[in-house]
């Protein structure tokens, strides 16, 4: 008897010891990345599933059953955490909620208003949240993971140190296939976005994304017929659009401009891939 109750004692022990860790985390750029890190050792659970947009997203009730048996949530700032990170530390005490965007330096979410003065379609508004489209940036959150994990399982350092070294080296060969696949690519070119979620892409490769969107609402028939002359004027040589938003209005301007859209979401799990994937597009390879 006395050896069942050690032998369940040291059962109940070895589990623990090596249970993995239960994190959320907001979008699936960031759990891409946590999973990178975290390998076998961490269950992720995500909010925004795909398909569904970071700007209008309400969490499930199952998922706020996610959110009482973690230790860990991972932000990247997205506007639904504006309202729900407070009741999410509410729901679970106990859960340590880690900002993937300590340190990154912040850009002003462009807002083009499309007016027929062009001193006036350029104005500036909340903060970019959309970090990860930057390879300097993911290097950064990469690092903000791998110490939160750290923090909360220091036994499996080496493995997750292993894992964010590797992570880095994929970050450094995709920056070098980029930079490849826009070396033909005049500083300062413009590329057509229906979201404005490729700020922090633009900025780290001196381009310069234009979109149709106007403060998160379509165009007005108006500042559509603005849009597609600035095209023709720019050059535009593709319209980006993203699965999360309607893309009517993206393949009325790129019928009127000559240009082909293409589907490509700031949202993918293979973020490496798809940030060589926007490059290719832009610098028509």
């Amino acid at each position: 008897m006395l050896k069942k109750i050690i032998l369940s004692g040291l059962i109940g022990a070895s589990s623990f010891l090596f249970a993995n860790v239960k994190v959320v985390v907001s979008i699936v750029p960031a759990q891409t990345i946590v999973s990178a890190i975290g390998g076998d050792k961490v269950n992720s659970a995500l909010m925004v599933t795909p398909g569904s947009s970071p700007h209008t997203y309400e969490p499930k009730p199952s998922q706020m059953k996610d959110i009482s048996e973690a230790s860990l949530y991972f932000s990247v700032g997205a506007e639904f955490e504006e309202a729900w990170l407070p009741k999410f530390k509410n729901q679970n005490k106990n859960m340590k909620t880690v900002d993937l965007g300590k340190g990154v330096p912040k850009i002003a979410m462009e807002k083009h208003t499309h007016g027929e003065h062009k001193e006036d379609s350029h104005k500036h508004g909340k903060l970019d949240t959309h970090i990860w489209t930057n390879i300097t940036n993911m290097k950064i959150m990469a690092k903000n993971v791998f110490d939160a994990l750290v923090a909360s399982d220091s036994l499996n350092t080496p493995f997750y140190k292993a894992n964010f070294e590797k992570f880095i080296a994929k970050l450094n060969d995709t920056d070098k296939q980029i930079k490849d696949a826009l070396k033909n690519t005049k500083a300062g070119t413009k590329f057509m976005v229906f979201h404005p979620a490729w700020g922090y892409f633009a900025s780290q490769y001196k381009l310069a994304q234009f979109s149709i969107e106007v403060e998160g609402k379509n165009p007005t028939p108006k500042q559509i017929a603005y849009i597609i002359d600035e095209a023709k004027e720019e050059k535009i040589k593709a319209v980006f659009t993203a699965p999360e938003f309607s893309e009517k209005v993206a393949l009325q301007i790129a019928k009127e401009v000559g240009v082909p859209v293409v589907k490509i979401s700031a949202l993918n799990p293979k973020v490496c891939e798809n940030l060589i994937a926007l490059a290719k597009a832009i610098g028509n390879k």
